[in-house]
């Protein structure tokens, strides 16, 4: 889990790779547990949030880019 602190101080680039590396993540929690292998069905929803969390920290920065 990346607190919203640790996220502000990347710059636009490395928030689109953390945004990547947390879709890969996510993709197999849900295919572990479509396969009934996933034990934590909490870490779904923590990465889902954590995804969740960079897109508008990633949203704010672009926009404050813009203006």
């Amino acid at each position: 889990m990346s607190k919203s602190s640790e996220l502000r101080a990347k710059d636009v680039a490395a928030l689109e790779k953390e945004i990547s590396d947390l879709l890969k993540a996510h993709f197999g929690l849900r295919m572990q547990k479509a396969t009934q292998q996933l034990g934590n069905n909490a870490a779904l929803r923590a990465t889902r949030r954590d995804i969740a969390r960079a897109r508008t920290i990633l949203a704010e920065k672009k926009k404050g880019a813009a203006q």
